[in-house]
């Protein structure tokens, strides 16, 4: 039963990536972006909450992504594992997750961080939000959240870098390519 995360600035490939991988081990993806997204949709108290913030660009307080992530968790369909895309994104989140975890005597067994180039990923940003159209994502917007994530997410990475769970991998290049480094990556830390 494999626990792990996959963290990575906006437009790293994480949720491409996170789908990928979960098929290769037979676990759940789960992503706070999607969770965000379909509490907006459904129009629970969460997701009027967590719709102010995802439109100015901001990250959903700490308070509302961690009563949706430890919902999530409690869902039977991982059981046998999860992948977490998008989540902890702060040591406060890392604090929680633990806690989660803890109550089930479990924790995470590997944090896969996708690096990549700040200019690459606006591009990629920009080129995606052109295809499908979507109105978080302009040039303002996109710099603001990789501000944010390099800011924020500092101290998560040191965290499971002391703990010496965390693997970093150059998110840039073909899909298939960087799959391939990530299952490599898994495979040498004998987790699988």
């Amino acid at each position: 039963m494999t626990k792990m995360l996959i963290i990575g600035p906006p437009g790293s490939g994480k949720g491409t990536q996170a789908e990928r991988i979960s098929g290769r081990l037979s676990i759940v993806a789960i992503s706070t972006g999607d969770i965000f997204r379909a509490n907006v949709k459904d129009g629970t108290p969460l997701g009027v909450e967590a719709k102010k913030y995802m439109e100015a660009g901001d990250f959903v307080p700490d308070s509302v992504t961690n009563k949706m992530v430890r919902d999530r968790l409690a869902e039977t369909d991982v059981e046998d594992g999860f992948l977490l895309d998008g989540y902890p994104r702060t040591t406060e989140q890392v604090d929680y997750l633990d806690q989660i975890l803890a109550r089930g005597d479990q924790k995470l067994d590997f944090v896969l961080q996708l690096t990549a180039d700040d200019e690459e990923l606006v591009a990629r940003l920009l080129g995606r939000a052109k295809k499908t159209g979507r109105s978080d994502d302009n040039e303002a917007v996109i710099r603001y959240r990789l501000d944010l994530y390099h800011e924020q997410t500092e101290g998560v990475v040191a965290q499971y870098a002391e703990r010496g769970i965390l693997t970093q991998i150059d998110g840039i290049g073909q899909i298939d390519e960087v799959t391939e480094r990530v299952m490599q990556s898994f495979r040498e830390t004998h987790v699988a």
